[in-house]
């Protein structure tokens, strides 16, 4: 019935996360609330590197991409688990050194990173750069040198894929403000230039394509295009790429509908065709790395609210009002993402009306989903929205003046807040009179 593992309805009809009840978890920590599942997040770690393993061995890796969600306490789960890290600001990046993250197994990502993001990177011993444009490679190149250390760099490289996705979320193709294309010849030149520089060594290559992807094509063709490239690296520069980065964009079930891919289908389809192609080529087969990030903890999340009130405009539409919105999950307002939702307290109602549920923000738009099929809805109910672990906290925001709703997570059946509720005194915090 749900589309996650996490969740399930107990003997009085409420929904549960973790096997915890989270009509109780609204009560006991208010809402909005974001909830996750650690045993989830776990599980996804581990069945990934398992398909890891399975396709390549011990030659690959995984990256937990944290911009989906970054606090310290899921930072740790990553550790644990045995993931490196990809961060994509000086703040992702001081989220890490305070969770005690390996620092070299931290990937910085990123298209316009500021000198002294770069200088906090190598001072913390950052293990990888991935080059996004030639002004950024020669401050890496120039700040090393300033402390005598030489960074290890990978070239982000547009391979000119399309990925039937969202707009917002493309990033392969040539228009994108990300990465070197190839088309233009720009992505060698930042190799030669990069051969030049005496405190830079060339690790690899990366590419991500997008996001929210449920086919195996287009990450296959990706391959492919990445894999010639290297040979002709290999045949023009004389070099050897040690480590193949393909990035993430692995979809997540959102709606019924959705058909996310199974890691082993993903990996084991993609896997065969780098090791195909090198074999071909006479290459050496390069560290595979992934970065997932919604997938390992998108579908170990759900937000609760509690209905304020429900507005029925005959033979228009109706409202169901709840006490979040926009500033706790942008993602509808911004590309119309789609979410499905349910009453934690009768979990098992069917459906017998359409409605769309709007946030309390002061914007039309300010909607969490439209045109939902829901049961009888009244005011104090707690609405449930599903698969929100990722991209809801990370990017909410205090627009209004509301404040951030707190993280509890579900350990051994047990849930505990890893971040907590903004209050007022919060938002004024910086305030200057």
């Amino acid at each position: 019935m749900f589309i996650s593992e996490a969740l399930n309805i107990n003997e009085k009809g409420h929904l549960t996360i973790g096997g915890v009840d989270s009509v109780d978890i609204a009560n006991e920590f208010g809402t909005p609330v974001y909830v996750m599942d650690e045993d989830l997040i776990r599980n996804n770690c581990q069945l990934y590197f398992k398909s890891i393993k399975k396709a390549c061995g011990e030659n690959g890796t995984a990256l937990y991409a944290s911009k989906a969600f970054s606090c310290l306490y899921v930072l740790k789960i990553a550790a644990e688990e045995g993931m490196g890290l990809d961060v994509v600001s000086g703040g992702e990046l001081y989220t890490a050194h305070k969770a005690g993250f390996p620092m070299d197994k931290v990937y910085f990502h990123g298209n316009n990173k500021t000198k002294d993001e770069i200088e906090l990177a190598i001072k913390l011993g950052v293990g990888h750069f991935v080059v996004d444009n030639k002004y950024e490679l020669y401050n890496i190149n120039e700040i090393s040198e300033k402390y005598n250390k030489v960074s290890g760099v990978l070239f982000r490289i547009k391979p000119g894929v399309d990925a039937h996705t969202h707009d917002f979320i493309r990033t392969g193709q040539i228009d994108s403000k990300f990465g070197f294309a190839l088309e233009t010849g720009e992505a060698e030149e930042i190799i030669s230039e990069a051969l030049k520089c005496k405190n830079i060594s060339i690790k690899g290559l990366h590419c991500h394509i997008g996001s929210q992807i449920f086919e195996v094509k287009p990450f296959i063709h990706a391959a492919e295009i990445m894999i010639d490239f290297i040979k002709t690296i290999s045949e023009k520069f004389s070099i050897e790429i040690d480590e193949l980065n393909l990035g993430g964009g692995f979809g997540i079930q959102y709606l019924d509908s959705d058909d996310p891919i199974g890691y082993d289908k993903y990996i084991g389809e993609v896997m065969t065709v780098v090791k195909e192609k090198t074999k071909e080529y006479n290459l050496k087969m390069p560290k595979m790395i992934l970065e997932p990030g919604r997938s390992l903890v998108g579908s170990a999340g759900i937000t609760l609210y509690k209905v304020g009130c429900v507005k029925d405009i005959p033979n228009v539409r109706k409202y169901v009002s709840v006490d979040g919105g926009m500033a706790d999950n942008p993602r509808y307002i911004m590309y119309n993402a789609p979410y499905t939702a349910l009453i934690a307290d009768r979990a098992d109602d069917k459906n017998t009306q359409t409605v769309t549920i709007a946030g309390k923000c002061c914007e039309s738009g300010d909607i969490l989903i439209k045109n939902a099929d829901m049961p009888d809805i009244k005011v104090g109910d707690t609405l449930a929205v599903l698969s929100t672990g990722a991209y809801n906290y990370s990017m909410s925001s205090n627009y209004n003046r509301i404040p951030k709703p707190p993280v509890v997570m579900i350990t051994n059946g047990k849930p505990h807040v890893i971040v907590k509720r903004e209050t007022y005194e919060d938002i004024i915090r910086n305030d200057v009179l």
